[in-house]
């Protein structure tokens, strides 16, 4: 009797597990059937970060939010993810996770070693563990949220340290770094309910930078009084469609109108046409915020992978 018991439920356990994974599936297949199929885009620019001369601010939007940095000598590299795909790679055989449709503006010859690298949350397309992996150097350090630091181990840095909003750092060649709150979430996994995620605010020589990684609409407005007059901020733009994806992802409207809010000089737009991971189609986010900008669309820079931009003196 106990024993077809037993059976009666491991048969129906069984049957319980193979409909939640189909499900899943499901689920998954129908949401890509959903997104634009862009064609596969070469880049029109190529940086030199090697030519960037140490007195001045320089930057290039490598791609998504991955963007490097120089400020008066410090190296810095927000995001880094430049693998052909995100996702989760199982028994190093399958890989689930989008593909890139635009190849990252530089390689890891090319960005050699950097000062300082920034994680702003531990999201897969922020925190590429194969990207880090390569990156890893006993010169670099690492700023990151509050309990993501566990997912670096055993890498080679220099250093890890979790910030929360409101905390700061110090590199040794006098970069400030503050970690300010967004709205967005942290989870890697359905279970990482403590992971942190921050944007940061990048500060050297009286220029001020604002990263904000991943965020919904939030007033920005604080900021100029918090730490003064901001040289230029890097806004997230895409992944809002469909709507609910607005709890966590700004509209183009909402970046600009965040960039407004923030008094910042120049505007780089990330977050976008690199990986397809919403709905919109790929050339919207830019023409939406171009046509927000208006008069003002000047102010906007790095409209491609590639292209570089430095601060005017």
């Amino acid at each position: 009797m106990h024993m077809t018991i037993l059976i009666w439920f491991g048969s129906f356990l069984g049957v319980l597990v193979l409909g939640l994974i189909g499900y899943m599936a499901y689920r998954y297949w129908y949401h890509m059937g959903q997104l634009p199929k862009p064609a596969f885009q070469e880049l029109d620019a190529k940086p030199e970060p090697a030519n960037w001369p140490e007195d001045e601010v320089t930057i290039t939007w490598v791609g998504h939010s991955t963007i490097l940095l120089n400020v008066y000598g410090t190296k810095i590299l927000t995001d880094p993810v430049l693998g052909e795909k995100l996702g989760l790679r199982v028994a190093g055989l399958l890989h689930f996770g989008p593909k890139r449709f635009t190849p990252p503006a530089l390689d890891f010859d090319e960005i050699g070693t950097v000062d300082l690298i920034l994680l702003s949350h531990a999201h897969m397309d922020h925190v590429d563990l194969p990207t880090l992996r390569r990156l890893a150097h006993p010169a670099t350090h690492v700023i990151t949220a509050a309990n993501t630091g566990k997912l670096l181990s055993g890498m080679p840095f220099a250093s890890c340290k979790e910030l929360s909003a409101q905390q700061k750092a110090t590199t040794k060649d006098g970069a400030t770094i503050t970690a300010i709150p967004v709205r967005h979430w942290g989870n890697r996994f359905p279970w990482n309910h403590d992971y942190g995620y921050n944007g940061y605010i990048i500060e050297k020589n009286g220029v001020r930078i604002l990263y904000p990684g991943d965020t919904a609409y939030m007033s920005m407005e604080d900021l100029p009084e918090k730490f003064g007059p901001i040289d230029i901020v890097f806004m997230p733009i895409g992944a809002y469609k469909p709507d609910s994806y607005q709890a966590a992802h700004c509209t183009p409207e909402q970046a600009w109108q965040m960039f407004q809010e923030s008094r910042g000089k120049w505007l780089v737009p990330i977050h976008w046409n690199t990986f397809v991971l919403s709905r919109e189609p790929v050339e919207e986010p830019m023409q939406r915020l171009l046509a927000a900008a208006g008069e003002e669309k000047q102010r906007i820079v790095l409209e491609k992978q590639g292209e570089t931009f430095t601060l005017p003196v």
